[in-house]
C-alpha cells in the first residue's frame, strides 16, 4: 500500500480525479480525519472536508508508478 495527500478543492477535479482511478482495478480509499471513504465514489468524496489535503491510500501490488503518474495534478 502507498499513501500520498492529494488536494481535491474543487467540482471539476474532483470528476475528473474520479474518471483517472476508476480506469485501474486497484483499491482506493481517502482517508480525512476518522473517515474512510471509497476513492472511486463521488458522493463519497463530497462527504468530506475538501478545504484540507486529503490522504489517498493505494492498494496496489508491487509498483504503483502507473497510478501515481496519472494523480500527478492532484498531488501536494
Amino acid at each position: 500500500m502507498k499513501t500520498v495527500q492529494i488536494s481535491l478543492n474543487s467540482i471539476d477535479k474532483v470528476k475528473s480525479f474520479v474518471n483517472e482511478i476508476t480506469k485501474f482495478d486497484y483499491d482506493f480509499d481517502l482517508v480525512s480525519g476518522r473517515y474512510v471513504i471509497d476513492a472511486k465514489s463521488i458522493m463519497g468524496i463530497f462527504s468530506l472536508d475538501l478545504s484540507k489535503p486529503i490522504d489517498l491510500n493505494i492498494h496496489a501490488e508491487g509498483n504503483a508508478d502507473d497510478v501515481l503518474a496519472v494523480i500527478k495534478p492532484y498531488m501536494i
